[in-house]
């Protein structure tokens, strides 16, 4: 892959298109704003994929809204983007969609001011036609600080459990995500209100992702240390939490997203790099010196490769793994500017499973598309 992609090279019609013999089919996202981040996919009940991101000229910037798409059964192609969100005070950024069993797909997204995450809130919509309307746009969440970036769950008791993150700062400095916690919000009447369930020693553990497996709940974290994926479990339907734990699993500070397949199967999508092996491999410029010790979190380890990773013993173990793409995972704010010429980031992913077994995914691309590959069961190699 070169190291600069320019937009012409970038086909935002949404066809989803074969790569040779691969079983690989991939396109990129109708996304026509400067900059794009924070895909999120998921499996609508008739069948369609959904897709949501946020986009705008930078990210932090008011421009900032959030977008949808969607891929209906037997289409090729992807519908042209619908905008769902614009503040022109605050930046709209990592959307995710649930759909309820009675049928209503819901958009959350944050909103914050410019480049304030300690000063987000969050925001809700509502569909009731597989996403063609939506209702107004309403306060969700109205504690500040609060950001989330995965899905809810919905429990074995039939409570919804929504992964949040608390963006604290520290006091007398600018928030830098230093003094971040994780916490879930529980309903046991299908959204009408929500109680708080803070995770014991949290600190650093964000991006809370909860998967459902026998007899219990996992979930699954970014690491602001930028250094393992962290993981906790709960066998009370959520209401408490062992303390978040180093997997063997690398991570660089950003976000990953796990899913548990129809046939059991528990797949991660995440860059699995750290900055200590960023520095081992001659690229410790890329990667920040602090650490969560003196208060700062470790920013800058490369965002590349995307890869999936497969457990068979419901996230005890992922023996599997798969390299989706490849690159010098440059990352910063966003775009390119004279001071960092290059920005070559994969991120941000998210995974889904197809009602035909096929692997959808979606990420970053250099912050300047969201890129989305199909993966049939039999291309995995």
């Amino acid at each position: 892959m070169s190291e600069v992609v320019l937009d012409h090279e970038i086909n935002r019609d949404g066809k989803v298109v074969a790569i040779g013999s691969s079983g690989r089919r991939e396109t990129f996202l109708p996304s026509r704003t400067p900059s794009t981040h924070a895909s999120f996919l998921l499996r609508l009940l008739d069948g369609s994929l959904g897709c949501v991101w946020f986009g705008g000229t930078q990210e932090g910037k008011p421009d900032v809204s959030i977008y949808f798409s969607v891929l209906k059964p037997g289409s090729s192609t992807w519908s042209p983007e619908m905008k769902l969100s614009d503040d022109p005070t605050r930046s709209e950024q990592n959307p995710v969609l649930f759909q309820s069993p009675s049928g209503e797909l819901w958009v959350l997204y944050t909103a914050q001011v410019f480049g304030d995450q300690d000063t987000s809130i969050v925001r809700r919509r509502i569909s009731k036609d597989g996403g063609a309307t939506w209702s107004p746009i309403e306060v969700f969440i109205d504690e500040v600080g609060t950001f989330i970036r995965n899905p809810v769950i919905i429990a074995d008791n039939g409570d919804w459990l929504l992964p949040i993150f608390r963006c604290r700062p520290i006091p007398g400095e600018k928030w830098h995500g230093g003094n971040d916690i994780a916490a879930v919000k529980i309903s046991s009447d299908q959204g009408v209100t929500w109680s708080d369930c803070e995770l014991p020693n949290s600190l650093g553990a964000v991006h809370m992702n909860i998967v459902k497996v026998p007899g219990k709940l996992i979930a699954f974290y970014r690491s602001r240390r930028a250094d393992f994926v962290l993981k906790a479990e709960s066998r009370d339907q959520g209401r408490t939490w062992t303390t978040p734990a180093p997997t063997a699993i690398p991570n660089n500070n950003s976000s990953i997203q796990v899913r548990r397949f129809d046939d059991g199967r528990v797949v991660m999508i995440c860059n699995p790099i750290n900055a200590e092996m960023a520095g081992a491999a001659g690229r410790a410029d890329l990667a920040a010196k602090a650490s969560l010790h003196d208060g700062k979190p470790i920013w800058g380890t490369p965002r590349a490769p995307v890869s999936l990773l497969i457990s068979h013993d419901d996230g005890e173990t992922f023996a599997e793994r798969y390299d989706v793409e490849d690159g010098p995972g440059r990352c910063h704010a966003d775009l390119p500017t004279k001071e960092q010429p290059v920005n070559n980031e994969l991120s941000y992913p998210s995974v889904e499973e197809k009602a035909d077994g096929t692997i959808a995914l979606s990420f970053t691309f250099h912050r300047k598309a969201i890129k989305y590959v199909e993966l049939t069961p039999g291309s995995l190699r």
